[in-house]
């Protein structure tokens, strides 16, 4: 879409803790856009209601946690890496007054990949921590990675082998977080643990000395796992880089045009 839309949001429930209001503002600001980027917390029973009057309102914005896989459904019209991953975290509604869905989120998890490692290792093997829509967007992208196994694992055995079955010939669901970390030249954090605490996806003693660790959650002052990995000489980043991209390129969904990246990363810094 190309016009300014009515209201430009971020659905989640919580939504406090969110950076995108502020690297979002920063773009438009940037870009000479009149218009404002506001953080909705919707609960679940709340969405379709939300969802209602933001399509009066010809409205756009980003999904977040819980409503990604909900998004999908609401909308009219997906794109085939949406429905890969099976969730929308960028909508816009269409002239109709109909919802269209993207996932930048994918490309985002590609390029915070490439950021760590220029080009990933000859058949290295990948782990991913967690079966929600994060660990679906990092499934979707190693679809075209090729090369060794990528071991799914969660707290929740029966969504791993669910999302697992999803990818044929890409994941494979882990028998434990042990088996799914050792011998993995990147491991992948695709759960909320660090979000809030000190807590960490899995021990660093666990993972190779040479694995690459990618944290999909983000914290100002990065998340304890990449600070107790990089202490232990591991390359590791947050899920900042991810964040910002997912959107700048849900930006160009919105106004089609390019938005200030610059600006976006210097108003988070």
């Amino acid at each position: 879409m190309t016009r300014l839309p009515g209201r430009l949001v971020l659905l989640g429930h919580p939504v406090a803790h969110s950076l995108s209001p502020a690297f979002q503002n920063a773009a438009l600001r940037a870009a000479g856009l009149a218009t404002e980027y506001e953080a909705l917390d919707v609960a679940p029973a709340d969405l379709a209601a939300t969802l209602d009057a933001l399509r009066r309102a010809q409205a756009a914005g980003n999904v977040t946690i819980p409503h990604k896989a909900a998004m999908l459904a609401a909308c009219a019209e997906i794109t085939g890496v949406a429905r890969r991953a099976g969730a929308v975290n960028t909508f816009w509604t269409r002239d109709d007054g109909t919802l269209a869905g993207d996932n930048t989120d994918v490309a985002g998890v590609e390029a915070a990949v490439r950021a760590l490692l220029p080009s990933l290792p000859d058949r290295a093997d990948v782990a991913v921590l967690g079966a929600g829509g994060a660990a679906a967007a990092v499934l979707t992208a190693a679809g075209a990675w090729g090369g060794g196994a990528l071991r799914l694992w969660s707290r929740r055995p029966e969504a791993a082998r669910s999302l697992a079955e999803r990818f044929p010939g890409v994941a494979m669901a882990s028998e434990s977080e042990v088996a799914a970390v050792r011998g993995a030249a990147l491991v992948v954090n695709a759960t909320p643990v660090g979000m809030r605490d000190d807590a960490q996806p899995c021990p660093v003693e666990w993972l190779d000395p040479g694995a690459t660790v990618l944290d999909l959650v983000y914290r100002r002052g990065e998340t304890p796992w990449v600070l107790a990995a990089r202490g232990r000489g591991h390359a590791a980043a947050d899920g900042l880089g991810m964040l910002l991209e997912q959107g700048a390129l849900s930006f160009e969904r919105w106004f089609g045009l390019a938005p200030d990246r610059a600006a976006m990363r210097a108003s988070v810094a």
